[in-house]
């Protein structure tokens, strides 16, 4: 950790705040602001203190390890794309032809022997300072509250170790933890997870689990606690892989679980199967709160540190965030991964603003009829892929997959109803929108082909195409199209919602020859004029089977909030915002420096 934090410094790619933070909500909205910027940095808080509690932290905080391209190709040693090409190489080994290549594909495989993790049986860096028993203090760390609703404060950057019931497989994963008291964690256990996995295994035969939170170190282990390993596998392989170098792990103290040995502080545990208790509310990466849940609970039996450690931290909300740098880095890596289950995929890539499993674009070389609808569920059936909400597929003739004003005009152009699936399946435990708990709705647009042969539409001005919605429905408030010389303008609808969409989409019709693609959201808390904030909303928002309404030229989606109108039984959730007073505090501390303007482009106070 504290080499990282010199390369940082060294390439300019770290801003030092030795100003007093508050862990209570200032270090967190100070971060979401930061990593927002174009130049964003990593974030050294050298003073924090914590006002509810009265005290002062010896312990500095590093936030938005990953806050940028250059910083996560830092961590990493080498650009993503070159680590994928080598998984690539190993993927398609073939036997060697001739003596310099057996001793060329002996060198490499010599190489793999550095990828498995080492055990010692000395005690580790992190193990420096030890506290037990009765010493047992979570407090003591500069654990932050991020969210004014938040449940609590939570390690938001723990690296959570776990091993199955048999003691053969290992697991490392990136879970939140809510901090209940001094000696008590909520264990956050999605139930797609491995270490949910893990747990119903231990419950079943009555055991307690045991479960090691390690917290610093090498940030690239925690990249390798949230990639999409396949179930089974250690992740920590993959960080041996990446460095060329084995990972050194040491014993947990009152536990048997393995971490790495140079981490910061490490908390030691076990989990009680029959113990729950409610975790939650949380502002997550969606950028709403996810509700009060009942969740295992974690009993800390030991804290070990080195002498002088750094906590780190993360904050997730609305994009874009550092999980935008990690995710991008995830796409790389397993691109290689993903194409032995889709082998005539050519790239992939998840948008920030899409929360990444609410939105994929994919490019494939299409090789018969049908062949992207087949795909579609390729991709709806491998591992956390099955989790994709919305999926375009577009053609190898498609621009590039980061050039999204071209490539969104190209998927316009191909967007007809006989291309479109909707099927449903699992969803992710944080979503919202579905009618039911982690399985709803799933949209498949094939946009390989270029069939839409339709007239293109009567294209008349905002003002004017306003004036006749309001004429055929009271809720409609405001209108902007976007793109209206594609084959599928877009027409964004504000409405003060009294009634189902679907009623709406009905009432206006007669307006078909003027635009397309119907897009409706609450006029509160959406700025129309705003397509970046517009996309992570609709995408958030919309159930497939309740929320688009098909019919040829003439295009609706619900993006607006459900309730009992639309018969949602769930309780929707509010949007994850900054505390405007304490932003405003810090504007006026001097410590964040951005102008209105910007908190309105990423809706960062409500």
């Amino acid at each position: 950790m504290k080499r990282t934090i010199e390369l940082f410094k060294e390439r300019g790619l770290l801003k030092v705040i030795d100003k007093e933070v508050d862990i209570d909500l200032e270090m967190a909205h100070i971060a979401y602001v930061e990593v927002k910027k174009e130049n964003s940095k990593a974030l050294l808080f050298t003073k924090p203190v914590s006002k509810k509690m009265g005290k002062k932290f010896d312990m500095p905080v590093l936030m938005n390890t990953f806050a940028s391209y250059k910083a996560t190709e830092l961590i990493f040693g080498t650009k993503p794309d070159d680590i994928a090409t080598t998984i690539e190489e190993l993927l398609h080994l073939k036997p060697p032809k001739g003596f310099a290549k057996k001793i060329e594909l002996f060198a490499k495989l010599f190489e793999l022997r550095k990828v498995f993790p080492k055990r010692s049986d000395k005690k580790g860096e992190c193990q420096e300072v030890v506290f037990k028993g009765g010493e047992v203090d979570l407090y003591s760390l500069p654990i932050l509250k991020t969210w004014p609703e938040d449940g609590g404060p939570f390690i938001t950057m723990g690296q959570v170790y776990t091993e199955s019931l048999d003691g053969t497989k290992q697991n490392l994963g990136m879970y939140r933890l809510q901090v209940y008291d001094k000696e008590r964690l909520g264990m956050h256990w999605q139930i797609h997870k491995d270490g949910a996995h893990f747990f119903h295994d231990y419950k079943k035969a009555g055991k307690k689990m045991p479960v090691t939170v390690a917290i610093g170190g090498d940030p690239l282990y925690i990249w390798c606690g949230q990639a999409p390993m396949p179930n089974g596998m250690f992740e920590l392989l993959l960080y041996g892989l990446i460095k060329g170098e084995n990972p050194k792990l040491v014993k947990s103290i009152t536990n048997p679980i393995y971490i790495p040995s140079d981490v910061d502080i490490v908390i030691e545990g076990w989990v009680d199967p029959e113990k729950f208790e409610v975790e939650g509310p949380f502002g997550d990466h969606t950028g709403y709160y996810t509700l009060k849940e009942p969740y295992p609970v974690m009993d800390v039996t030991c804290i070990t540190q080195k002498k002088e450690p750094v906590y780190q931290a993360t904050v997730v909300g609305k994009p874009p965030l550092e999980d935008k740098y990690m995710g991008w880095a995830t796409e790389r890596v397993f691109l290689p991964l993903l194409k032995t289950t889709a082998p005539d995929l050519i790239d992939y890539r998840m948008p920030e603003n899409g929360v990444f499993h609410n939105l994929i674009i994919a490019k494939m070389d299409i090789r018969y009829p049908g062949h992207a609808k087949q795909f579609m569920h390729a991709f709806w059936g491998v591992g956390q892929m099955s989790f994709v909400k919305h999926a375009f597929f577009v053609g190898s003739d498609a621009p590039a997959l980061n050039s999204y004003e071209e490539l969104s005009d190209y998927i316009l152009d191909r967007v007809s109803v006989e291309n479109i699936i909707i099927s449903e399946g699992v969803c992710d435990a944080l979503d919202h929108s579905s009618p039911s708990y982690a399985y709803g709705g799933k949209l498949g647009v094939d946009c390989t082909k270029d069939n839409v042969n339709f007239p293109k539409k009567e294209i008349i001005q905002d003002e004017k195409l306003l004036n006749k919605l309001k004429a055929l429905d009271d809720d409609i408030v405001a209108l902007k199209q976007y793109k209206t010389y594609t084959k599928t303008p877009i027409a964004v609808i504000s409405v003060k919602k009294t009634k189902p969409m679907i009623e709406v989409y009905n009432a206006i019709k007669e307006v078909k020859k003027y635009t397309k693609l119907l897009v409706f959201v609450d006029e509160e808390k959406n700025d129309i004029a705003n397509p970046y904030m517009l996309i992570w909303r609709v995408v958030n928002n919309i159930d497939a089977k309740r929320d688009i309404y098909l019919e040829e030229e003439f295009i609706g989606v619900d993006a607006t909030n459900k309730s009992k109108i639309d018969g949602y039984k769930r309780e929707w959730p509010g949007d994850a915002n900054c505390d405007e007073a304490v932003i405003k505090s810090l504007q006026n501390r001097g410590i964040i420096e951005v102008d209105d303007k910007f908190l309105e482009r990423f809706r960062i106070v409500d």
